[in-house]
C-alpha cells in the first residue's frame, strides 16, 4: 500500500499524468504481493527454524563439553564447529544472494568485463564468511560489539585512503547488498539460537549484531582484493 500510494500520488498530483501501462502495473503488483506472502511464509516455516535449530544443536553444552558436564562459562576454544558452520553459512547464503548477483552483473557490464562477476561474488562471500565467524566468536566470548565495529571501520577508513578510487563505491555497496533476503533470516536465527544456548549469554543482548559483521567485512575484502590486484599490476609494469 505505501508503494501504491507513493506512485499514484506522484503520478496524479505532481506529474499530473495518467499511469502508463496500468494493466501491466496491476499484474506486477499482484505478483509482488503473492511473492512477498510466500517469502514471509517461507521465513517463518523454514529459514528461521533451520538457522535456530542448527545453532542450538552445534552449541549445545552436551555436544561441546560432553553429556553430564555442568558449564557456567563458555570456553571459546571448544566451539570450532560453530565457527566453521557460521563461516559456511555466511559464504553459501552470500553466493546465493539475489541482490549481490544483480550488483555483480551490473559491475561486470559497466566495467566491460574488467570486474568479474564470480570474482566479486566470491570476494564478498569470503568477507561475509569471516564476518559471521567473527561475530559468533564475539557472542561466545561475550565481548562488547562496539570494539569490533570501531576497529573494522578504522580499517575501512584507512583502506579508503589507499584503495583504487573506482572500486570504493562498489566496495561500499557490496557491504550493503549482503544483508538481504537470503542472508538475514539465517544469520539472525543463527545469532539468536547461539546466544540462547551458550552458557552465560542473553539472546536480547548477545543474539543480535551478526548482520553488522556481514555488512562490514565485505567492504574490507573487496577493497583489499582491489588493492592486491592494483599492486600486482604495478609490480608487473
Amino acid at each position: 500500500m505505501p508503494i501504491i500510494i507513493l506512485i499514484t500520488g506522484f503520478q496524479f498530483l505532481v506529474l499530473r499524468q495518467s499511469i502508463p501501462h496500468l494493466r501491466r502495473l496491476i499484474v506486477g503488483g499482484v505478483y509482488v504481493v503473492i511473492g512477498l506472502a510466500l517469502f514471509l511464509a517461507g521465513l517463518e516455516k523454514a529459514l528461521f527454524p533451520l538457522g535456530n535449530i542448527m545453532a542450538t544443536q552445534l552449541s549445545d553444552p552436551a555436544f561441546i563439553y560432553g553429556v553430564g558436564e555442568v558449564v557456567t562459562q563458555a570456553d571459546w576454544k571448544a566451539y570450532g564447529w560453530v565457527y566453521l558452520f557460521a563461516a559456511m553459512i555466511g559464504f553459501a547464503t552470500t553466493i546465493a544472494e539475489p541482490s549481490l548477483i544483480a550488483v555483480a552483473f551490473k559491475a561486470s557490464e559497466v566495467s566491460a568485463g574488467t570486474i568479474s562477476q564470480w570474482g566479486l561474488r566470491i570476494t564478498v562471500a569470503l568477507g561475509v564468511a569471516f564476518g559471521i565467524s567473527l561475530g559468533t566468536f564475539r557472542i561466545i566470548t561475550g565481548t562488547p560489539i562496539y570494539i569490533y565495529i570501531l576497529v573494522g571501520y578504522m580499517i575501512v577508513i584507512v583502506q579508503t585512503m589507499f584503495a583504487p578510487k573506482s572500486i570504493i563505491p562498489l566496495a561500499y555497496d557490496s557491504g550493503g547488498v549482503t544483508t538481504s533476503t537470503v542472508t538475514v533470516p539465517l544469520v539472525a536465527a543463527l545469532g539468536l539460537g547461539l546466544a540462547g544456548t551458550v552458557p552465560g549469554r542473553n539472546p536480547a543482548l548477545d543474539g543480535f549484531g551478526l548482520i553488522a559483521f556481514a555488512s562490514l567485512c565485505p567492504i574490507i575484502t573487496v577493497m583489499g582484493y582491489a588493492q592486491l590486484m592494483h599492486w600486482r599490476t604495478k609490480r608487473k609494469t
